[in-house]
């Protein structure tokens, strides 16, 4: 729990960042925005948030909001693919020395 008990330390701590950041009026400000976004997106999820923004060294209620929204953003992770059967078409490189001996050979065209 925080200095009055009433939030958790890291709450504190961001709150610190923001204000020596931002100075007292406009961190405080801050401060108000980043708990505004318990009731969008819910106080434990904004906990987890404001710790991990903490732990990131991170002071900046964008970087809040980010780790809110970002989950949807994640990829899933799919097992490989076996492309053997794929194998069947590999055809080998062209060889492209009759074409390197047509290039390098004397220009006898005329103009």
């Amino acid at each position: 729990m925080g200095e009055a008990g009433r939030w958790p330390a890291c709450y504190d701590e961001l709150w610190d960042r923001l204000r020596t950041r931002h100075g007292k009026q406009d961190g405080t400000r801050a401060m108000v925005a980043v708990l505004a976004l318990g009731r969008e997106f819910g106080h434990e999820r904004l906990q987890a948030a404001v710790a991990s923004t903490v732990l990131h060294g991170a002071c900046d209620v964008a970087a809040v909001r980010y780790l809110l929204t970002e989950a949807p953003l994640q990829k899933l992770r799919r097992d490989p693919i076996d492309v053997g059967t794929l194998a069947r078409y590999d055809r080998p490189m062209p060889d492209l020395g009759d074409y390197d001996t047509l290039l390098s050979g004397p220009c006898t065209g005329t103009a």
